[in-house]
C-alpha cells in the first residue's frame, strides 16, 4: 500500500487542521478524510493531486515517501508536548458547529480533542473547560451563533439547580438549556429554555453523555439584542409561568 494516506494525516496535522476542516478545503466527506488517514481506502488522484499543490510536493512523494520521516518525524509529537506544556495556561478547546456531530463520537476521543482549535480567556481561571458554539434562539436573549464557556461537571449533583449549561446526549445531540432537577423522578431532569415560546422538556439522566455548566458567553456586539422594558415585563411574566408550572408538576 502507498504512503498516501499516512502523509495525508501527517500533512493534515502540520496545518493543525481538524479532518472537518481538511475535508472543506479538499472539497470531500470528513468521513472520506478518516478513511484515507486509517488506509481503508487510497485517496482519489483529484485528491492527490490538491494535496501536491495545497502542499507544494510531488505525487512521487505523497505515494512513496514517508513525509513526516523527511521532514522531521518528532514535529508532531514536539506540538503535543508544546500543548501538554501550555496546560497551565487554561486552553481551551472550542467545538464550532460544523464540528458537532463529529464530537458526539469523538468526545472521549483524545486525539480528536486535541485536533480542536483552543483559545484563553483571562476570566476563567483553572477547571477543565471546553466552548461550544449554539444555533436557534430558543436561549434568547443570548442569540443564535454564541459561544458557550462550560466548566465540566462530573455528575448532576454538582451542578446548581436551574443552571445553565451545555448539554450533550445522542438523542438531541448538543443542547444549551437550563437544568432542573425533578424532586419526584431521580431517572430524568427537564430541560427549560431562556426564551418562553420553547417548552420545557424531560430526558433521562442515563442519556447525558457530558455536561459542561456555562461560566461565560461569547457573543458579537452586532448580535446584542436590545430589549425595551415591555419586552422585558413580558419575557418576566412568561417566565414566572412557567417557572410556577414546572414547580406543579415537581410537586
Amino acid at each position: 500500500m502507498s504512503q498516501a494516506g499516512k502523509n495525508l494525516k501527517y500533512l493534515r496535522k502540520l496545518r493543525g487542521w481538524t479532518q472537518e476542516e481538511f475535508a472543506a478545503k479538499l472539497g470531500i466527506k470528513r468521513s472520506l478524510v478518516g478513511a484515507y488517514e486509517e488506509e481503508r481506502a487510497e485517496p482519489r488522484l483529484d485528491v492527490l493531486q490538491s494535496l501536491s499543490e495545497m502542499f507544494n510536493v510531488t505525487l512521487d512523494e505523497l505515494l512513496l515517501e514517508d513525509l513526516a520521516y523527511q521532514k522531521g518525524s518528532d514535529y508532531l509529537s514536539r506540538r503535543r508536548q508544546m500543548k501538554l506544556a501550555s496546560s497551565d495556561r487554561n486552553l481551551i478547546h472550542f467545538v464550532p458547529v460544523k464540528a458537532a456531530a463529529g464530537y458526539l463520537s469523538g468526545y472521549a476521543d483524545e486525539e480528536f480533542i486535541d485536533e480542536l482549535n483552543t483559545f484563553t480567556l483571562p476570566m476563567i481561571k483553572g477547571g477543565n473547560c471546553r466552548a461550544f458554539e449554539i444555533v436557534g434562539d430558543s436561549m434568547l436573549p443570548t442569540p443564535s451563533g454564541s459561544v458557550i464557556v462550560g466548566e465540566k461537571a462530573e455528575s448532576l449533583d454538582g451542578v446548581k439547580n436551574n443552571s445553565a449549561c451545555i448539554v450533550i446526549t445522542n438523542n438531541e445531540g448538543i443542547v444549551y438549556k437550563r437544568v432542573v432537577k425533578n424532586n419526584r423522578s431521580t431517572a430524568k431532569v427537564t430541560l427549560v429554555s431562556d426564551n418562553p415560546t420553547f417548552q420545557p422538556y424531560q430526558i433521562y439522566k442515563d442519556d447525558i453523555l457530558e455536561l459542561w455548566e456555562a461560566k461565560a458567553v461569547i457573543q458579537k456586539v452586532s448580535d446584542q439584542r436590545q430589549w425595551d422594558v415591555a419586552s422585558l415585563a413580558n419575557l418576566v411574566s412568561s417566565l414566572q409561568d412557567q417557572v410556577s408550572t414546572i414547580k406543579k408538576k415537581l410537586n
